[in-house]
């Protein structure tokens, strides 16, 4: 596991500080490397949206609020859906092989919350890539990381992890009988309704 996928477990688990500096040394001896690659995944992080600037030089945790989960949803909502239109006439039959091989990766026990996050994101990386929109899909991409940051919510107390996995295969089926309209409906309809499970559960919170 690389550091930046350390840090990141170590972020949804709670076990850094929110709200103030991370301080390139304490990492060190946390993970037991020297400050070149805590340095280089602190850089990595921040790009992914994972760290915020913290005065002239640092970076910290930024608190999860709901506005931010909202945001991340309906922009996805839009955009995915954008390539997805793209793309849905020209996924092959090893496009769908390849979205089920990352389905059952992600339902076996005992992956670590990132890890979730990234299967999440290859299974629909597959469907959105015919479309041949590098541009649109490396932003795409980027909301993609930015929303592992609440996964710790939907897998936790939402209790979200088999709803999911069952509309990712009506999705792929969806997508095998050539239902176009029905399939574009239903992937905005899954990204609204956990966005919206989400965003509910956050404002309860007071977050």
């Amino acid at each position: 596991m690389d550091i930046s996928h350390s840090i990141k477990e170590d972020i949804l688990k709670n076990q850094l500080p929110r709200g103030v500096p991370l301080r390139q040394a304490n990492l060190s001896t946390r993970y037991g490397v020297s400050r070149i690659p805590i340095r280089d995944a602190l850089q990595v992080l921040k790009s992914e949206g994972w760290l915020v600037l913290h005065g002239k030089a640092g970076v910290m945790i930024p608190d999860l609020n709901w506005k931010e989960a909202e945001d991340l949803y309906l922009m996805r909502a839009e955009l995915e859906c954008l390539l997805f239109e793209r793309a849905f006439d020209h996924i092959g039959k090893g496009d769908l092989v390849e979205a089920r091989h990352f389905l059952e990766e992600l339902n076996k026990e005992s992956l670590t919350l990132v890890y979730k996050g990234e299967l999440n994101w290859l299974f629909h990386q597959v469907l959105y890539r015919s479309a041949e929109r590098p541009t649109l899909q490396r932003v795409v991409e980027g909301l993609n990381k930015q929303a592992v940051r609440y996964l710790g919510f939907q897998y936790g107390p939402l209790g979200y992890r088999d709803t999911s996995q069952a509309q990712h295969e009506q999705l792929l089926s969806l997508i095998e009988s050539k239902e176009k309209k029905a399939a574009l409906i239903f992937l905005r309809q899954h990204i609204e309704n956990a966005g919206i499970l989400l965003t509910k559960y956050l404002k309860k919170l007071n977050l």
